[in-house]
């Protein structure tokens, strides 16, 4: 074969691996497998190490961090209802002008969009 032929058949290899690299990656985004959820102690190690916290200031930058989450979590709970009627409200709007048979696909996806907001949902969260 031509050096020609070598190429384009590593040009061809090489766009493949490009092209299903990326394809890979935005399927484990976009399904949500690679999100990372907050995770205070991955916090605490990185900025201990890179702020060379001392072992004081690393009990006392734990103790912020978890009186920070739990006020996170209060004014998610807070909020939570309100979230839900605008969400049961808008929900609400589309069913009216959707057809019956619309209406019951519809009710599914809601159905399927809920059962993966819960799976998704950080432990403690309402």
């Amino acid at each position: 074969m031509t050096r020609r032929a070598y190429l384009y058949f590593a040009l061809t290899f090489l766009l493949g691996v490009v092209v299903g690299g990326a394809g890979f990656f935005f399927f484990g985004w976009y399904t949500g497998h690679w999100h990372r959820g907050f995770d205070k102690d991955r916090i605490v190690r990185h900025m201990s190490r890179d702020l060379k916290l001392s072992p004081e200031q690393t009990g006392q930058l734990n103790r912020i961090m978890d009186d920070s989450e739990q006020k996170f979590r209060a004014l998610r709970a807070q909020e939570r209802p309100q979230f839900d009627a605008l969400q049961n409200e808008t929900r609400d709007n589309i069913r009216k002008i959707l057809t019956p048979e619309q209406i019951v696909r519809f009710n599914e996806m809601v159905q399927r969009f809920d059962e993966a907001r819960k799976r998704h949902r950080p432990p403690g969260d309402p």
